[in-house]
């Protein structure tokens, strides 16, 4: 039921001193309609301060009714008057400003909401010093203030929160009293803001009032200082592919608290900190269910309330799950990833071990495995409890097909076509892995249509040197093999040999 307390005040109160620091000088008119944009925002955080200690208070009264006692009955009192008091003090200080606003000239028709002499000193300083209005409002403030105290009991906390006060003078100021500090030589446009501040330092003083009265009015043994989050699942076990559901909450309690007990299938849980832990070790597999109730006790009525829920869990024996994610063989020079899973066992506490292969864990349950020598791989995968070990194959990636331009294989080619191409390429035909693999190099030889045959190695997978001139010499009735190609996949020691290709010029 607390109100913190509002940035925005200590902004306007900040800005309140920038702007009294500016009197001093021959200040423009934007500036002295800057106080009245100031006295405007005093007033809408007034308002929001109002708004809130109404319903404070009617939470009060509630409070009161809801929860019956003498002590409540006679704060709900006190919340009421409090509110009484600062605002008659606030309409004191209305009618001040009212006065005010009359003596320097009423409607500024050109600019709504201000006088016409804004700029007057003289107005100020025999209203509040020579006059002594300032003298009045210092009396007021005090009185107010103290009659808030006794409100409270004196209560030192709450006190020092009430910002209505009668600040002393800063040292080295020339004034001799409060009301000079304050008034003095200041312009109408200034004091506007000034008398808002008082008016809304009334308000929250009224505001922290009514939050020791609610602690009062409701009691203050228990008081939640500790937050954590609650979670209550539906079932505390699901398969892959099943949904699973819980209720999510925000827990509060009383890290102090000697009003609550909680127990457990009948049997008393200790607290600790406010919160109880039950522990239990069970003898069957199956859905297994417990019973909890909670007691709490109203520190203010004394009468006991009991919540009951059940819950329930699932038990069942461990077992260990491998599941490779790509296909059920390890390839050399690539990652494989795998998938661990214990039953009833966090990821983190799955341990896997291998031989003839390089494992890296990447958490939740997730591994990569790296081939390095063809043959047999065997995992070992344990966990609290548990540990077998999986055997699986461990091969070269597969030689991938020759292209010519990465798309063309044997036959016959139109020699337009033919002449575009750039080299010799290689796919990796239904393999689920990202890898590459390189060509190093291959023959070439070149059957021009009547001529005898030439031949030339070419290094790499672009044509270079001879072979790319002959290439562009292709016509109708020319044949052209690519032989001996040769390439390195990921994790070859040495380059494979792919066979060869071979196409017809048209």
């Amino acid at each position: 039921m607390s109100i913190p307390k509002e940035p925005r005040q200590l902004m306007i109160n900040l800005m309140y001193l920038v702007l009294t620091a500016l009197l001093a000088l021959n200040v423009s008119a934007e500036v002295m309609n800057a106080f009245f944009s100031l006295d405007t925002g005093l007033k809408n955080s007034r308002d929001i301060v109002e708004k809130n200690n109404g319903s404070l208070t009617a939470a009060i009264e509630k409070a009161a009714v809801d929860y019956p006692s003498p002590q409540g009955e006679d704060y709900k009192n006190r919340a009421i008057k409090s509110n009484q008091v600062v605002n008659d003090f606030v309409t004191y200080i209305q009618g001040i400003r009212d006065s005010l606003y009359a003596k320097a000239g009423g409607d500024n028709p050109k600019v709504p909401g201000q006088p016409k002499d804004i700029r007057n000193k003289d107005i100020t300083t025999r209203m509040f010093v020579n006059e002594g209005l300032g003298k009045k409002i210092e009396e007021k403030i005090m009185a107010l203030r103290a009659e808030l105290t006794g409100i409270v009991d004196e209560d030192p906390i709450t006190v020092a929160s009430l910002p209505l006060n009668v600040e002393a003078l800063p040292p080295g100021t020339k004034a001799k009293n409060w009301s000079e500090f304050k008034f003095k030589q200041m312009p109408v446009a200034a004091v506007f803001p000034l008398l808002g501040k008082i008016q809304s330092d009334a308000k929250n003083s009224s505001t922290a009032v009514l939050n020791y009265c609610a602690t009062k009015v409701q009691g203050t043994d228990l008081k939640f200082d500790k937050f954590i989050p609650g979670v209550a699942p539906k079932k505390n076990y699901v398969i892959l592919g099943e949904e699973f559901e819980a209720e999510v909450f925000l827990s509060a309690f009383s890290s102090k608290t000697d009003n609550v007990s909680i127990n457990v299938n009948g049997n008393n849980v200790s607290l600790k900190d406010g919160i109880g832990t039950y522990k239990t070790k069970p003898s069957n597999v199956g859905e297994q269910k417990y019973n909890v109730t909670i007691n709490i006790r109203n520190p203010t009525t004394g009468t006991t309330e009991t919540v009951k829920k059940e819950f329930s869990y699932e038990v069942g024996q461990r077992s260990i799950a491998v599941q490779l994610d790509k296909m059920n063989v390890f390839y050399i020079g690539v990652e494989n990833p795998i998938s661990v899973s214990a039953a009833g066992v966090s990821s983190n506490d799955v341990k896997v071990s291998a031989s003839g292969v390089n494992v890296a864990n990447k958490g939740g349950g997730h591994h990569i495995i790296t081939g390095t020598t063809p043959g047999e791989a065997v995992l070992t995968v344990s966990a609290p409890g548990v540990s077998q070990r999986f055997t699986y194959r461990v091969k070269r990636i597969p030689d991938p097909t020759p292209l010519l331009g990465a798309k063309h294989r044997s036959k016959a080619m139109a020699n337009g076509e033919f002449r575009a191409q750039g080299g010799i390429a290689t796919v990796l035909e239904n393999f689920d892995f990202d890898a590459k693999c390189d060509v190093a190099g291959f023959e070439v030889t070149w059957l021009p249509k009547r001529q005898d045959p030439i031949s030339k190695q070419n290094s790499g997978a672009r044509w270079n040197g001879d072979v790319q001139e002959w290439i562009s010499k292709a016509k109708p009735g020319d044949a052209y093999f690519f032989d001996d190609i040769k390439c390195k996949c990921p994790g070859d020691a040495a380059a494979r040999n792919l066979g060869g290709l071979a196409f017809k010029i048209r």
